[in-house]
């Protein structure tokens, strides 16, 4: 049977923030077994750890300023900019000013909901 998150219409304040790092913290908007939808706050300063994964990842910057390395390139990223990155590849972001992104993967991210 697919995982799968229960509701259609997602009420944002009723979900729950999960601490990842420090000056990150994440909520799971909604999946089911082949896209998840993933809100990622960070404080100033805030690191996401370089990291790699099998799944297919896009991200919009919701608000703040990011600096994304994707592979070997860094750019810095603001509100209303997205960026994609293939599986397996190598990634990280660093927090400029406060904000949050809006991941989106396929397949789902099974070790976020175990």
């Amino acid at each position: 049977m697919p995982i799968q998150f229960e509701t259609l219409f997602v009420d944002d304040p009723s979900l729950p923030w999960e601490t990842v790092a420090e000056g990150v913290k994440r909520k799971i908007m909604t999946y089911d077994a082949n896209l998840m939808m993933v809100k990622v706050a960070f404080e100033a300063g805030g690191i996401g750890t370089p990291h790699s994964h099998y799944h297919t990842q896009m991200s919009y910057v919701a608000s703040g300023a990011f600096d994304i390395t994707i592979g070997d390139e860094t750019r810095t990223v603001r509100a209303g900019d997205a960026y994609y990155i293939p599986p397996n590849v190598w990634h990280g972001a660093v927090c400029r000013e406060a904000g949050i992104l809006v991941d989106l993967f396929t397949p789902m991210r099974e070790d976020f909901v175990q």
